[in-house]
C-alpha cells in the first residue's frame, strides 16, 4: 500500500486554492481518481476533485472557482454523466450502504457520497479536504462529482435541500 507524503492547500492571496499532491517517497505511482467540474445549471463554476488512498478510507479534495461565497454541498454522485445541462443525469448520491440516509461526512450511517460542504471564499474560491471511511479509489472511478448551490443542511433527504447541481466531474482514474 502506498503513503501519501504531503498535501498541502495554500490559499494564495485569498484567491483560489492551490493544492499541491506530492506522491510516495519511493517515487512510484499513486492510485487516484480526478474530475475536472464544469459549469452546470447556469453558473460559471468550476473546480478539481481528487481522491486518493488513505489509512481510514478515501482522502477527497475539492477545489472550485466562481462559486458564489459562502457554504456549497458537495457529494460523489452514483452515475459517472454530467451531460444534461443541469447535472441531472448523475444520478442519485453514491449510496453503498443500501438504506442509508442522507448525512454529513461523520454521520455514522450515512450515503457514502455525503462529502459534507465546501467554504467559498469573497472571492469565489473554495477547498474542501475530507477524509471518508466508506469510499476508495475503486469505488469513486467513473461516478460524478456534484457541487451544490446552496449548504448542505447534512441532514434532510435525499439531498440536504442542497439546490441545483452548479457544477459535475466525472472521475477518472489515474
Amino acid at each position: 500500500m502506498r503513503h501519501l507524503v504531503l498535501v498541502r492547500a495554500v490559499m494564495a492571496d485569498g484567491g483560489t486554492p492551490k493544492v499541491a499532491v506530492v506522491g510516495p517517497a519511493d517515487g512510484g505511482p499513486v492510485s487516484v481518481a480526478v474530475a475536472t467540474l464544469e459549469a452546470k445549471s447556469g453558473s460559471k463554476v468550476t473546480g478539481t476533485a481528487r481522491v486518493t488512498p488513505s489509512a481510514s478510507g478515501a482522502l477527497v479534495l475539492v477545489t472550485v472557482q466562481d462559486a458564489s461565497p459562502g457554504e456549497h454541498g458537495v457529494h460523489i454522485h452514483e452515475k459517472g454523466d454530467c451531460s444534461d445541462p443541469a447535472a441531472m443525469s448523475a444520478g442519485a448520491h453514491f449510496n453503498p450502504n443500501q438504506g442509508a440516509h442522507h448525512g454529513g461526512p461523520n454521520t455514522p450511517v450515512r450515503h457514502g457520497g455525503d462529502l459534507g460542504n465546501i467554504n467559498v471564499n469573497a472571492t469565489g474560491g473554495g477547498l474542501l479536504v475530507v477524509t471518508v471511511s466508506d469510499l476508495s479509489v475503486d469505488n469513486v472511478v467513473g461516478r460524478s462529482v456534484v457541487v451544490h448551490e446552496k449548504q448542505d443542511d447534512l441532514h434532510s433527504d435525499p439531498a440536504g435541500n442542497s439546490g441545483a447541481r452548479i457544477a459535475c466531474g466525472v472521475m477518472r482514474g489515474e
